[in-house]
């Protein structure tokens, strides 16, 4: 097999690789290695993980990332080991020191109290290391020059959070929270309520949407695999619609509608809906409105083609 970085013949590749994302490794770079491994001609991912971070990274392929922007949306559910008494200037274990504070006694009356404080609808404002822009520059670009910029409060929702002791200075957070919420920030809060300030010592995603930790693959299994055992990993492009509801279309309309066409049927209103042919193969999204099926994302012919020699 050709070394990394090594020039490889591109392929059509089309579907979603739920990756367990290893230590150390950026979100991007976690993706150009399993585009390179899966030969692919196009590849993005649905939001990062920092480097410091592991777990759940649904990855797309071809087709697929016409859809990858609903996985940004998507709830997601993390573990995470907040150390206690030391405050860092990112948040994580990457920065470096910058207080150190007594660990008081934490009592479950008190891990009570502020797991109710920080569940539910909460305001938050973004840690400096992020990818979020002012004025056009990242805000990880401005404290990396050593600069502290405004950042305004935004609101998320934490659905679900659970804290337990590890030790005297390491507490398990465990927490289901919408989009937008970053869990350095939360779990600096959380320590900050307990009166001593922290950092997040860990951090894994479990879940993102509908996808979940066990159904990933680790880096190291994809390497040691063949081309045919890394492609079967992969996850059809519907699978990254499975709240949509589904419209089926008879070759004739099907044909129409992916040329962009509206299509006419005894269908109720609907926001989002999957439209797939009778074979059955996903044309793309679309909306409904009076009876009216509106396309939204399409496939191309030449994509159907790819997906359906790759299924025969």
């Amino acid at each position: 097999m050709n070394a990394p970085g090594t020039r490889v013949r591109r392929r059509p590749v089309h579907g979603v690789l739920l990756l367990d994302k290893p230590l150390g490794l950026s979100s991007n770079q976690a993706l150009q290695k399993c585009k390179w491994l899966l030969r692919a001609e196009k590849a993005g991912h649905t939001g990062t993980l920092d480097p410091l971070a592991t777990g759940v990274l649904p990855l797309c392929f071809g087709a697929a990332t016409k859809f990858g922007q609903l996985q940004l949306e998507a709830d997601k559910a993390y573990e995470a080991t907040i150390r206690l008494g030391v405050k860092t200037t990112t948040g994580d274990a990457e920065g470096e020191v910058i207080a150190e504070r007594p660990v008081p006694a934490v009592t479950a009356v008190q891990l009570a109290e502020v797991t109710q404080r920080f569940t539910g609808p909460i305001r938050q404002v973004p840690p400096m290391h992020s990818a979020l822009k002012k004025d056009g520059k990242a805000l990880y670009e401005y404290a990396r020059a050593g600069q502290e910029v405004e950042r305004e409060a935004r609101d998320v929702t934490v659905h679900s959070l659970s804290l337990s002791p590890l030790d005297a200075t390491h507490l398990k957070l465990v927490a289901q929270v919408s989009k937008g919420t970053y869990i350095r920030t939360l779990g600096e809060d959380i320590a900050e309520a307990l009166g001593c300030g922290g950092h997040l010592r860990s951090l894994r995603r479990i879940a993102t949407g509908h996808f979940v930790e066990s159904q990933c693959v680790t880096l190291a299994a994809l390497e040691a695999m063949s081309e045919e055992e890394r492609l079967a990993q992969l996850l059809p492009v519907e699978s990254l619609l499975p709240v949509h509801i589904r419209v089926t279309l008879a070759s004739e309309d099907a044909g129409r509608f992916l040329s962009g066409m509206r299509r006419r049927g005894a269908w109720s209103d609907a926001e989002t809906v999957a439209v797939f042919s009778s074979s059955p193969t996903l044309l793309g999204t679309a909306h409904i409105k009076a009876g009216e099926l509106i396309p939204g994302r399409l496939l191309s012919p030449i994509e159907i083609q790819q997906i359906l020699q790759t299924q025969s």
